[in-house]
């Protein structure tokens, strides 16, 4: 597997420093976990952070420092797991880690919600609300509508492939899209489109019949 489309230098830099939202994070590490080039380049980022780390001055800790991190090592991690069902049957794995521990499985697992013209969605909850994370199905040759973006849109292709007047985007591409791309993005005609999405903001459709159906179906 070839991986043409990266994410920017800049969330890398962020996601390696841990300044990411929750939902970036799982886009990028998931991206990650499917292309070795980007997975060095975090690494070699850590390990420059590291060598500052390493000439940084120490701070005396005050004396209940003990204490404060005991209690915060009582509380209990948040739980985002859920079990979903689907009735798309492909080769397994076809979800990598950490995005199989977010939907409760590989992608045999995900319910679908349906969108309209053979398109589907399923949601996955994160524990904020700063960025809508959603796995997307667009069928085989068939495209999404016209759209702008309110804000920052991530899209990362998990199986098949789209293209639009940006390039070709098959399995592990990130597209990286914000509000000066408006496109109309085309699954490729030999299978279904499975893509990871995550946005700050809704989408800015150019047609009406799509911002009549946007608030029913979220995005």
């Amino acid at each position: 597997m070839n991986v043409y489309h990266h994410p920017s230098e800049a969330l890398l830099l962020d996601y390696s420093s841990g300044a990411l939202d929750e939902g970036w994070s799982i886009a990028i590490a998931t991206h990650l976990a499917l292309c070795p080039t980007c997975r060095q380049t975090v690494r070699d980022m850590e390990a420059i952070g590291a060598a500052f780390m390493e000439h940084i001055k120490p701070t005396p800790l005050s004396d209940d420092i003990l204490s404060i991190v005991s209690t915060g090592l009582s509380i209990e991690p948040d739980q985002h797991e859920i079990t979903v069902k689907s009735k798309l049957t492909r080769p397994s794995p076809i979800l990598p880690e950490p995005l199989r521990r977010y939907v409760g499985g590989d992608i045999d697992q995900v319910t679908w919600q349906r969108l309209g013209l053979g398109a589907y969605q399923c949601l996955i909850p994160t524990s904020n609300d700063q960025t809508t994370v959603r796995l997307l199905r667009i069928p085989a040759g068939k495209p999404v509508p016209t759209h702008s973006h309110g804000g920052l849109e991530l899209t990362l292709v998990l199986s098949g492939a789209f293209s639009d007047m940006t390039g070709l985007y098959g399995r592990g591409d990130l597209q990286e899209a914000d509000e000066t791309l408006e496109h109309q993005p085309y699954a490729s005609e030999d299978e279904d489109c499975v893509c990871l999405a995550v946005t700050d903001l809704p989408l800015r459709f150019s047609s009406l019949a799509a911002r009549m159906v946007q608030p029913f179906i979220g995005i």
